[in-house]
């Protein structure tokens, strides 16, 4: 009887001691998948360049290019040389931050984006909706190509400098964290810092 008893005693020891080893290494295990999500700041950068076009913001533009051009003698207009016309334009401004070269720091589920700077990317007057309008029929200082395209390239200037004050670039910086954000999020982390990267001004 007390043979049997402790046999009993030596299997009821025998189960409870392989429940709680095996538990433990459950547990270790689900730990270590917390601890752990197997992301490397490579592995994010293969995750979110190739989506970076998500992140862009666009401006559509609508617009009349005025030109007028003189002869000019000594800086002075020459009378009867004047030359004009009117230019009516569609056309966009894009804005973006580059992912590629964004810095990533992983470390578990904590996960540290530093964006370069947003930055204007294109922009373009598209070439289909040009409509030009009061064109000066000068035969001592008639129209070029050369007129047209120097019109077109100060719009665009004017473009970039129109958008950037009405905050393109800040838009673009959002755009960017909101799709980071979601991403970082989709692949498990828990803790996203995003910040924009440091310019030291140099020394003149």
């Amino acid at each position: 009887m007390n043979i049997i008893k402790r046999r009993f005693n030596f299997i009821t020891l025998f189960f409870i001691a392989t429940t709680i080893l095996l538990a433990i290494l459950l547990v270790s295990v689900n730990f270590s998948k917390e601890k752990e999500l197997g992301y490397d700041s490579t592995a994010v950068l293969n995750r979110v360049v190739p989506i970076q076009e998500l992140a862009l913001i666009k401006y559509n533009y609508s617009g009349v290019i005025g030109y007028k051009d003189f002869v000019k003698i000594l800086k002075i207009n020459v009378p009867l040389t004047e030359k004009s016309f009117l230019l009516k334009y569609n056309g966009y401004i894009k804005a973006g931050v580059d992912f590629e070269n964004m810095k990533v720091e992983v470390s578990g589920k904590d996960v540290h984006i530093s964006l370069p700077r947003a930055r204007i990317l294109d922009t373009l007057i598209d070439e289909k909706s040009i409509k030009v309008y009061n064109e000066s029929m000068n035969a001592f200082n008639p129209l070029t190509i050369a007129d047209y395209n120097k019109a077109i390239v100060k719009e665009k200037d004017t473009m970039v400098n129109d958008a950037i004050s009405q905050g393109i670039l800040k838009d673009a910086t959002k755009q960017a964290e909101v799709v980071l954000t979601s991403i970082m999020k989709d692949m498990g982390f828990e803790n996203i810092k995003i910040t924009q990267e440091i310019r030291i001004p140099r020394p003149n």
